[in-house]
């Protein structure tokens, strides 16, 4: 029991002789340290406060859509006899998409005419015998409503066959078609989708307080997530003159160019609204902020005593672009900020600054 409580005694003597060796030797370190002067500057990146003109603008998503864009149909109803496009071709107006089975028709229109004809002499006959007073005046005038509704007759049944021969209301392109060769199509049905795409429209919406600052030829850029690096340029055409009671928004129209007809009805647009040049934006890189719940900040680089040091400053800061920040309020053109290597800076502490950009800097767009 003695021996036990000795080897106890011995390794907990050990144990804090050990620690208090290391204290001791971590005290003299730091008063090594201290007595050899103040620690060596802490090494960063700098970039200059700038004033920049910015080109303002409103962002807001949209939709594309047709100037002109139909599901194209049939007036009346037929057999399908002849199909003379190919899914997803051009076509320009006018030309022949599809025939209905107008036999019956033609028939019909061929004892119309000869009615007419039947009709016609019979009008002249009593025409040259009123003159003589042969006929009276009666029968003059039922020989030309005769006449008149025989023509009346053959021009109907004349529009009656040119309805089965369906063609195009404008120029554009088709998309699949969705009937056969032989199949009836009831009046009404859908033969194939024709698009109008150049140009074309991009349709948004923003909230009634921009109403002010919206007007007719303002430019905008569209942007699209099939071709994402790709800016589409165009105008505002419209702009609708209420404001919805609901949403508490207004309706815009822009008109895009797409002669290589990249865009299409129907997709989801990034529409930036071009407003006008506001001048005097105080800018930073983005890495040189510190962002934090209760606010950002900025390591702001004085002078003092000959040499750089550092102190932390509080900001207000506005929109992003282009990797730089716009500050509202907190600091001047000209000053220098810390852009790099703030992280474990602190108050007062002595910097040096690295002749090298920052990250954020080198990729500057100018």
């Amino acid at each position: 029991m003695v021996t036990r409580l000795i080897l106890v005694v011995l390794v907990l003597a050990a144990v804090f002789g050990g620690i208090f060796t290391w204290k001791q030797h971590t005290a003299q370190q730091m008063a090594a340290a201290q007595a050899g002067g103040r620690p060596p500057p802490a090494v960063i990146a700098a970039a200059t406060v700038e004033l920049e003109n910015w080109q303002p603008y409103l962002q807001v998503v949209g939709s594309l859509e047709a100037v002109a864009g139909i599901e194209v149909t049939s007036e009346v109803g037929g057999q399908v006899s002849a199909i003379h496009f190919n899914s997803g071709e051009w076509i320009k107006q006018g030309e022949l998409l599809l025939e209905l089975d107008s036999q019956t028709d033609q028939a019909q229109l061929d004892g119309l005419v000869a009615e007419r004809t039947l009709g016609r002499l019979k009008f002249e006959r009593v025409a040259k015998l009123v003159k003589d007073k042969s006929v009276s005046k009666s029968d003059y005038d039922e020989a030309r409503a005769t006449l008149d509704a025989a023509e009346a007759q053959v021009t109907g049944q004349q529009a009656l066959i040119d309805k089965k021969r369906i063609r195009a209301p404008f120029d554009g392109r088709l998309g699949i078609r969705r009937i056969d060769l032989g199949e009836y199509l009831s009046p009404g049905s859908p033969i194939v989708p024709l698009e109008q795409l150049d140009p074309i429209f991009a349709d948004f919406t923003l909230p009634e307080r921009e109403l002010a600052r919206i007007s007719k030829d303002q430019v905008v850029e569209v942007r699209v997530q099939a071709y994402p690096e790709q800016v589409f340029g165009g105008q505002i055409v419209a702009v609708d003159p209420g404001v919805n009671v609901g949403s508490r928004s207004f309706r815009v129209r822009a008109q895009l160019t797409n002669s290589d007809q990249k865009l299409r009805p129907g997709m989801f647009a990034d529409v930036r609204v071009e407003l006008p040049e506001r001048e005097g934006v105080i800018t930073i890189p983005d890495t040189a902020i510190s962002y934090a719940p209760y606010g950002d900040s900025v390591f702001v680089i004085e002078e003092k005593d000959g040499g750089k040091v550092v102190s932390r400053r509080q900001i207000e800061t506005g929109s992003v672009r282009n990797g730089r920040v716009s500050v509202v309020s907190g600091l001047a053109e000209g000053e220098q900020v810390v852009s790099a290597g703030h992280n474990k800076l602190r108050n007062g502490q002595a910097v040096m600054i690295d002749n090298k950009p920052a990250p954020a800097e080198r990729d500057k767009k100018v």
